[in-house]
Parts: C-alpha cells; structure tokens; sequence
C-alpha cells in the first residue's frame, strides 16, 4: 500500500526533541502517546483526504496496518487527543514542520528558488456570514472578501511557490478581504531566512504597484509582474483588453511559469483538503493550510528516497494504490 510506504519513509527525528519537549516525563498522568506518531497521523488524514478527526481515529483502530504505520503499537489516540496535541503544538510547531521538510527537499536539490511565483487563493470558511455581511457568524476572525467566484466569507492562503518543482516555498494565511499585495515582502523575507536564492519573481496584476517592484529589487531580484495597459512604461509586460499578457518575449515567457502556482493551488485542494476548513480561526485554519502543504512536501521526499524524482506531484500514484 503506497501510503504505509509514505509514512514509513518520513524522516522527523530533527524535530522530535521539540516535540517531547510539549510533554512533562515524570509525574502524575498517563504516558501520552510518541508525538511523531499523532503528526504522522494527522499527516494520513491530509493524505487520505479524511474529514474530521473522528474518522482518522476511527481508521486506526479498525486498520492495525495503517495504525503501526503511524507508530501505534496496542492503542491508538481517540480523535480529542488530536485537538489537543494539535492546540499543544500550535502554530510556530507546524511551521517547524513544514521547514523541516522543506529543508530536506532543498538539501536534495529537488526544490531551488530561482524563479518564484507569488499569489493567492481564497478558502471559504467554516462558518455562516453575521448579519453585518462581513465577519462570520461562528468564525469572528473570518472575513469577507473576493474570491475566484465572487465573494465568499473565509481566509486567503498566500504563497511563494518553486515554479520548478510546483511546491510550496513559504505562505501566509490572513481574513479574506487583506490585499495581496501586503504579504509579497513577508513572503520573500520567509525565503530569504530559509535560505533560498531566487533571481525573479513572478506575479498577476494583482501585485502591479512600485512598492511590490522595489521591494523585489531590495532582494537582488527581478520583479516580473504586469502593468496596466493605461503605463506609459516600455519594454514592459502589460495587460490587454483581451486580459491577455503581451510585451517583450523574454519576460513573456518566464511570466508563463506562474501557472505552477495555480496547478499547486488545484492539486492541494483536489488531493489534499486544502479547500476543506473545518476549524475556525486564523490560527486554526494556518495549522489546516500548514498540514495540507506539508503533506505535499512528504510526497514529493517519498519520491526522491525512491529515486522517482518524476513523481514528486504525484499525489495520487502514493495514495490511491
């Protein structure tokens, strides 16, 4: 079965220190279950597009194979200890995650920077709209702003993507009605600290302002990003009336590379519950875009330890066998 292979594959010892250092070792209590274990089954759930936490804990203890997979041995957690252990390890644990495999993948060389591609996709919120039409009724957090058909009420992942590998650089989740244009510099400053080296940066109009540009030339890089047709700048990429991208063939097609990020965007949310929140929160739904883009990255590794760097986006050749 591909997904045992997945989960058996997976290399978290740099992160196990941490994760023992969330529970006490003496004293009175039961004694919790491997941490490496709960994340790997939060992983399976992310792998296998499973709903709710009460399903994951319901497969591990009807399936002992999967189960051990994971790292179970006799028991398996109910589905209340992977909220806990999900509140217990919190947002900066599951970017550690995250990093974690990212820099395994760029130690391998799978994923190089050179070329970056920004954007950002909406995901609807688990929750009603208030009465004021802008906050959620359940979710206060959630926000109402534009989505790929028209306006929803959730959050708006942002990205910095390999347009190389088409995976997951950096990202940023913030309320729905926050302009893209805020989190390009949050975003490189993440790729900078993770060390990895790009030389331009791809981005829709959405991005088109002086500051973006500038602030992409700050890092060495060059910024590929079109203007509107109204610019009396030359030698540009510009938006038609057709939306069509015209404009010097050289940034012409290096613009064309930003599709990665909208195929990885496509895969996470088909494969890989990205567009199924179920919690609630700005903080509950990064740990929910953490886990999903984290689950994409144990893929693509799985794929490098077996010498198949050809499958590194084939979600469904590890989890449909």
């Amino acid at each position: 079965m591909g997904i045992k292979r997945v989960l058996r594959s997976l290399n978290l010892g740099g992160i196990r220190g941490f994760l023992m250092s969330l529970y006490h070792e003496e004293g009175a209590g039961r004694k919790p279950y491997n941490p490496i274990s709960m994340l790997k089954a939060q992983l399976l759930k992310y792998l296998q597009r499973i709903p709710s936490d009460r399903r994951l804990s319901l497969l591990l203890k009807r399936n002992k194979r999967v189960a051990r997979a994971c790292g179970f041995r006799r028991k398996s957690p109910s589905h209340g200890l992977f909220t806990q252990f999900r509140h217990r390890l919190g947002k900066d644990g599951y970017e550690k995650v995250f990093s974690l495999l990212l820099e395994q993948l760029l130690k391998r060389r799978v994923v190089k920077g050179e070329v970056v591609a920004l954007d950002g996709t909406a995901v609807k919120a688990y929750s009603q709209r208030s009465l004021d039409n802008t906050t959620g009724k359940s979710d206060s957090e959630a926000r109402v702003g534009r989505g790929r058909r028209g306006f929803i009420l959730g959050y708006k992942v942002h990205v910095a993507c390999c347009t190389r590998s088409e995976l997951p650089l950096a990202f940023m989740v913030a309320p729905c009605n926050m302009n893209e244009k805020l989190f390009a510099k949050p975003l490189l400053e993440k790729l900078k600290v993770l060390g990895v080296k790009f030389n331009a940066v791809l981005a829709d109009a959405q991005y088109n302002s002086s500051k973006v540009r500038e602030d992409v030339r700050v890092f060495g890089a060059e910024p590929v990003i079109p203007y509107r047709r109204s610019s009396k700048v030359k030698n540009v990429l510009k938006v038609g009336k057709d939306f069509i991208i015209r404009g010097v063939k050289r940034l012409v097609k290096l613009f064309r590379k930003r599709v990665s990020v909208e195929r990885m965007f496509g895969r996470a949310k088909e494969w890989l519950l990205l567009d199924n929140l179920r919690v609630r929160g700005v903080e509950q739904a990064f740990i929910h875009v953490c886990l999903s883009f984290s689950a994409m990255l144990t893929i693509a590794l799985t794929a490098v330890r077996q010498n198949k760097p050809n499958l590194i986006r084939s979600i469904k050749h590890y989890t449909t066998q």
